[in-house]
């Protein structure tokens, strides 16, 4: 199981690296140190994320599936509102992508949004609206009925919140679905559809807690600005083009640090399950300990693969947007741009779990491979326009979001009702580890390369358009699957 893993990360995670030496041997090239740095960094990423894929299968899920069946037997809606609230806020808090993005904000606006601010706001944000997600599933309100709610909310909301904000309070959503949260979402959500009809005619009821869940973390940020009193930001990166000479240094500074993040983390949710295994679960010793093995995989996973992220991806893929971003040329930047969003989406750890979920639950109607070139070409695209936005002096994050959300939003009332929910999470989804650290790093030091563009107003928001984009993309998936059934349509598990 470990091996089918490892041999599936493996060939994921190989398009980067071979992208990033293509540039060392051409347009871009390196330190020797930082170059063996990169390398060691995606041995880690491909051995952690292949630990954490097996942990999430036999730890994370199971106890997001538990809670759910949980809940619903209860039948009480102040145990669905409690145990939304208590969770949403526990694994948005434990979200490492969350981290890594509020780490970023904090150090690129210099300390003036604090880091422990964001996590704050964004998980009471991520813990309301997942609340609002299992009610949705509890009392069967269409999905794009709450959607289209939700994001008028956010369409007023934003006339009041200043440019830098939106770029970050969009960012925010993308980041907090990541490797943890999705499968404890979609596990979660599972549990509380499938004991509400039973059967897979509700399983269909578990996609779009994640799309809820995420808008949670743009209205906090959101609000965040308009309650606040942040005055006038501008931000800077500082590119270090030599980096440390040392190659093993990185990784066992960032241990000690990452190793502890990831225990506070995990441990509320397991307190959670563990109390209450003992109290109505009682589970058997040999079913509870695979769980909790489950969760040491995670713990082991997640401290390798971030560990290999911050130690060796993030530092090349400024300096890469940097140096790339450098040229006289501007189509290298735009090309390179394109590529990294095309494959880096195959390497998100999360994407598996949906695009997996998703073929299970379609009884495999619905083709993995066809959502992944879906999502692929569609993340493609998004890191193509958040560089021509930093390009083109003028052109701000808002004058791609609201197109791109009015289409999304329209497309709801026209694709089958299966497909919004998919197409809404796998945009949560899409902006996972990989996009919050190299891809959102790489944008960064393009920013700070370009004349006129601002780190803050132009780094941030290009995780927001990766969120965007499979919403478009998988809709239109939809739709075509839709006319290419005739009449009738998608017939299988449709509203």
């Amino acid at each position: 199981m470990l091996t089918e893993k490892f041999k599936e990360v493996l060939l994921s995670v190989l398009p980067i690296v071979a992208i990033v030496f293509v540039l060392h041997f051409t347009i871009a090239p390196m330190e020797t140190s930082l170059l063996l740095r990169f390398v060691l960094g995606a041995l880690f990423i491909v051995v952690g994320l292949s630990v954490f894929l097996l942990g999430t299968d036999i730890g994370i899920t199971p106890i997001g599936s538990q809670l759910g069946k949980g809940v619903a037997k209860s039948n009480k809606v102040w145990i669905v509102i409690l145990a939304g609230l208590t969770l949403g806020f526990f694994i948005s808090i434990a979200e490492p992508d969350l981290h890594i993005l509020a780490n970023q904000i904090a150090g690129v606006t210099g300390g003036i949004i604090s880091n422990t601010s964001i996590l704050i706001y964004v998980s009471i944000g991520i813990a309301v609206m997942m609340t609002i997600g299992l009610l949705r599933i509890v009392y069967n309100i269409p999905l794009y009925k709450l959607l289209t709610g939700i994001y008028f909310v956010i369409f007023i909301l934003s006339l009041f919140t200043s440019n830098e904000f939106l770029s970050m309070a969009f960012d925010a959503s993308g980041a907090t679905t990541g490797a943890l949260t999705v499968p404890f979402m979609l596990a979660l959500a599972l549990g509380v559809a499938s004991l509400r009809k039973g059967g897979k005619a509700s399983e269909k009821d578990s996609f779009g807690l994640v799309a809820i869940a995420s808008s949670g973390a743009i209205i906090a940020v959101m609000l965040m600005n308009i309650l606040g009193s942040q005055g006038e930001m501008t931000g800077s990166l500082e590119v270090d083009l030599e980096g440390s000479t040392s190659v093993i240094q990185p990784f066992l500074a960032h241990l000690p640090v990452i190793s502890q993040e990831i225990f506070i983390a995990l441990l509320p949710i397991l307190l959670v399950f563990l109390a209450y295994n003992f109290f109505f679960l009682k589970l058997s010793k040999k079913r509870l300990n695979k769980v909790l093995k489950g969760v040491l995989y995670v713990f082991i996973g997640l401290v390798l693969f971030l560990v290999g992220v911050n130690a060796g991806f993030m530092e090349v893929g400024s300096v890469v947007g940097y140096t790339v971003a450098s040229l006289d040329n501007n189509f290298y930047v735009l090309l390179v741009a394109f590529v990294l969003g095309l494959v880096t989406i195959l390497a998100e750890p999360a994407v598996y779990v949906l695009t997996h979920q998703i073929e299970n639950v379609t009884n495999g109607y619905v083709k993995r491979k066809v959502v992944l070139t879906a999502l692929s070409i569609g993340v493609g695209l998004a890191v193509l326009l958040s560089m021509i936005r930093i390009l083109v002096p003028g052109l701000l994050l808002w004058h791609m979001i609201l197109p791109g959300y009015i289409l999304a939003i329209g497309l709801m009332y026209v694709v089958p009702k299966m497909f919004v929910g998919m197409a809404f999470d796998a945009g949560g989804v899409a902006s996972g580890p990989m996009t919050a650290t190299f891809i959102l790093a790489f944008v960064q030091g393009a920013a700070e390369a370009i004349e006129g563009a601002d780190v803050l107003l132009d780094g941030f928001g290009m995780i927001a358009m990766v969120a965007m984009m499979p919403i478009i993309t998988l809709q239109l998936l939809g739709l075509i699957f839709k006319l290419k059934s005739g009449k009738g349509g998608f017939q299988p598990n449709e509203e």
